[in-house]
């Protein structure tokens, strides 16, 4: 998914929890669903940046300067992700539309039974 793209708040927006979890009928569920998914897109966006900030990656040879040079690009680079909505921010707006799949083997188990 596009992390770039989404409509998602950039500040933290008071939610009514009661209402989210009409989806799962329990809040801790709804919690923990949203949770795992800020992990998710919290390791896709880490894996994305550390990819692009490779490309920066030089290997310096000389220990005794400790002297890091600044390129523009990569700190262009750093800003943008840093002005994208946190993951959970993200997640719970992918929530809020539905836009997440989740199960709970738990659940599907019971109906089975019946």
């Amino acid at each position: 998914m596009d992390y770039k793209k989404t409509n998602a708040p950039l500040t933290t927006v008071t939610r009514d929890m009661i209402a989210m979890a009409e989806q799962t009928g329990n809040v801790y569920e709804t919690v923990c669903i949203i949770g795992k998914r800020a992990n998710q897109i919290s390791a896709d966006l880490k894996k994305e940046l550390e990819k692009k900030l490779a490309e920066f990656a030089t290997s310096n040879t000389d220990n005794s300067m400790e002297e890091v040079s600044e390129n523009r690009e990569q700190i262009e680079i750093s800003r943008f992700y840093e002005k994208l909505p946190k993951p959970t921010l993200i997640a719970t707006q992918e929530y809020i539309e539905r836009k997440l799949y989740f199960s709970n083997p738990l659940k599907e188990k019971d109906h089975l039974n019946d």
